[in-house]
């Protein structure tokens, strides 16, 4: 009878993880739905029918979703399958809104904003295909800083737009280099803190409840502050300030996990802000709305634009007049781009902007899940600190126009009009599509040992030497015979305690 022998063990399977991309393509085609539905509920409340271009601007938007879907099919397969569609909702709803506000002013901005969608739908593509590993970004993290510092300083000596010096303009299109400044930055940060981790995070002193860093690590954040509130006093950019600014400290306790250093960045950002707020007019005049945002109704000069942001809200209530319905146009020039969250407050009431700003938090979430699941430190600091940009402009944007904070004049993401924060924010979902992708591929088989060696057969011993018993010495032949040097021969005078001796084999 023949032996039944085991079948020998194979390579493991690799872990299989679902990619969800058909998730993802449904969920792409239900945001195009969604926006399209919009833009003919806006046609059919002002002119009580559905736009003759409804289909040619739900094809157009669909086209790019579809293209951007099929790159991240490609070459990023097991991407978070979240992140593209909340990205097209939000671009299809701000198109939307753009088109209802273009309307009632009697401009045409909506067009020019597809363009602009289109662009960033473009370097989207571009980043998921060509940017194949991440980590690649690490090795030029100075030279994103330098870049990002020249965009900063370059608006300071160009003249200011609308009471701030944010602006590049060329002819009839304008830039703002702030915003691509800012993925600079959350490249180099994630770079220098993967770097210097340890040391912030092991040293430190503790001072009753607060473990506070020590004076020297406190380089880095004391020149981001430094920087920040140049960047606020010479270009009066408020909301620039405290987005670079806390998005360095959030990543900051990331890195170390200490508060202390939450603590040391609220401080600094304070007195910026007070200082700046104080002797810089253009802040000072936002301050002073901040706190009395009612006085030019009082003063009889009629409504500014945050007490016609705050009726708008007010007359939303919870259900929202409609899409079309309300009368946030009388903001003034600015409710497409500062103030167009207060047109969702009143048309789509208390539930739709609740609705809205959990697609913001879904999205800042996905992008923390990524971060967390990474095990590369730059990977993991990277994805923590481009989400938490995006959580940041949305309650800095959100917080102004409701009077919480003093308004800073950001854009609401992907949502307000603005070619720069468009294009800005599409590569930043496309550097969260590179992360969550290496986050949940599926890990490589373990490689398999190797074979066992043969075992070694012994050597064969050889014939031993015959004694030589007729010219030894009778002095070497009596050291050869004690036990402890028998065995084994000398090779260095330091074993033979200073006397070098001759080794004799064993008999």
């Amino acid at each position: 009878m023949a032996a039944v022998t085991a079948p020998a063990p194979g390579p493991a399977s690799p872990q299989r993880v679902p990619t969800r991309r058909t998730t993802e393509l449904g969920l792409v085609l239900l945001a195009v739905l969604i926006a399209a539905f919009g833009y003919a509920d806006v046609g059919c409340a002002i002119d009580g029918r559905v736009p003759a271009d409804t289909a040619r601007y739900g094809i157009g938007l669909g086209v790019l979703a579809l293209l951007a879907h099929a790159a991240v099919r490609w070459r990023a397969r097991y991407a978070d399958p979240l992140l593209l569609p909340l990205a097209v909702l939000l671009n299809g709803l701000g198109l939307v809104v753009i088109y209802r506000l273009d309307r009632a002013t009697a401009t045409a901005s909506a067009p020019s904003q597809l363009v602009w969608s289109a662009i960033g739908v473009v370097l989207f593509i571009g980043v998921v295909l060509f940017l194949r590993d991440y980590r690649v970004l690490q090795r030029y993290a100075y030279v994103f800083a330098f870049c990002a510092i020249v965009l900063m300083v370059i608006p300071a000596f160009l003249p200011a737009v609308y009471g701030a010096k944010i602006w590049i303009k060329v002819g009839p299109l304008s830039f703002q280099p702030g915003e691509v400044a800012k993925i600079a930055l959350a490249v180099f940060f994630a770079a220098y803190l993967a770097a210097n981790r340890d040391a912030l995070a092991l040293t430190g002193r503790r001072i009753w409840v607060v473990e506070l860093p020590r004076g020297r690590d406190l380089g880095p954040i004391l020149v981001i502050w430094l920087l920040s509130s140049g960047v606020l006093f010479l270009e009066q950019d408020l909301g620039t300030c405290l987005i670079f600014f806390g998005m360095f400290v959030m990543m900051l306790y990331v890195a170390t996990g200490r508060t202390g250093w939450i603590a040391v960045g609220l401080v600094l950002v304070g007195l910026a802000v007070a200082v700046v707020g104080l002797f810089e007019p253009h802040v000072h005049s936002r301050f002073v709305d901040w706190l009395h945002p009612l006085a030019s109704i009082e003063a009889g000069q009629g409504a500014g634009q945050l007490a016609q942001s705050l009726f708008a809200f007010a007359a939303g209530g919870l259900l929202g007049t409609g899409l079309g319905q309300g009368h946030s146009y009388l903001i003034g020039f600015a409710v497409k781009s500062d103030w167009i969250l207060a047109t969702f407050g009143e048309e789509l009431g208390l539930v739709g902007l609740a609705a809205l700003l959990l697609v913001y938090a879904v999205l800042v979430v996905r992008g923390y899940r990524s971060g967390i699941m990474l095990q590369d430190p730059f990977g993991r600091l990277l994805s923590i600190g481009l989400a938490s940009l995006l959580a940041l402009q949305v309650f800095v944007v959100a917080a102004g126009v409701t009077d919480l904070i003093p308004l800073t004049g950001m854009t609401m993401p992907f949502l307000a009009q603005g070619g720069s924060s468009l294009v800005t924010n599409w590569i930043l979902v496309a550097l969260l599509i590179r992360t969550s992708h290496a986050a949940r591929r599926p890990a490589l088989p373990p490689v398999p040992p190797p074979p066992p060696a043969p075992p070694i057969r012994p050597a064969r011993p050889s014939q031993p030497p015959e004694p030589e018993q007729s010219h030894q010495e009778p002095q070497k032949s009596q050291q050869s015979q004690e036990p402890h040097s028998s065995s084994e021969p000398r090779t260095s005078p330091e074993d033979d305690g200073g006397e070098q001796t001759q080794a004799v084999p064993k008999v």
